[in-house]
């Protein structure tokens, strides 16, 4: 009962993060859109202005948001020195260690987020730029990123740590192990 909740909770995180990821896409590929016009309008002597700061914070966001599906995919970069030639029980137990490691860092730094966030909704603080872009417009969404970031974190070692106990290493290793593992398991 427990095992299949946890499969249903890593199976739900890595859907949602496919999902976001794909909405962070387009919103990337709008970006680009908009810096291209930008350029063009340039070259006959006008200019939309702004579009570097705007896209400075399309790309604050896409990484806050792009991280969490980074994890699913196995993309973080890990130094697998000593995983790789261990057993595979200790294998796992070096992935749960940094998964934990990372779990732990993202709930900080989503931790620390929230006073900037929130100093920018006591100040109704702008950009020190031509836009005087309303900075809450842009810290919201970065720091909830950065929250999904953390949750989806938290919700993959605490499954993982389910299925260690019920003794699925193979899936734990495809789950959060290295890429050339996740192949093993989809």
């Amino acid at each position: 009962m427990l095992e299949d909740m946890a499969e249903r909770i890593l199976l739900a995180v890595r859907i949602w993060n496919k999902r976001i990821a794909l909405a962070t896409g387009f919103i990337l590929l709008a970006c680009a859109g908009l810096v291209l016009v930008d350029i063009t309008m340039r070259q006959l002597g006008s200019s939309l202005g702004g579009t570097d700061e705007i896209s400075g914070y399309v790309m604050a966001i896409a990484t806050a948001w792009g991280m969490s599906f980074a994890l699913t995919e196995l993309s973080h970069v890990r130094i697998d020195f000593l995983r790789s030639n261990t057993p595979q029980k200790t294998r796992v137990l070096f992935d749960l260690f940094a998964l934990f490691s990372l779990a732990m860092t993202v709930a900080i730094i989503a931790n620390q987020c929230w006073p900037v966030v929130a100093t920018t909704l006591k100040n109704a603080s702008t950009a020190n730029t031509p836009l005087e872009t309303p900075l809450a417009l842009v810290q919201i969404p970065w720091f909830a990123g950065w929250l999904w970031f953390a949750f989806s974190s938290w919700l993959i070692f605490l499954s993982a740590m389910v299925l260690v106990v019920k003794g699925r290493f193979k899936k734990v290793e495809g789950v959060i192990g290295i890429a050339s593992a996740q192949e093993e398991w989809l």
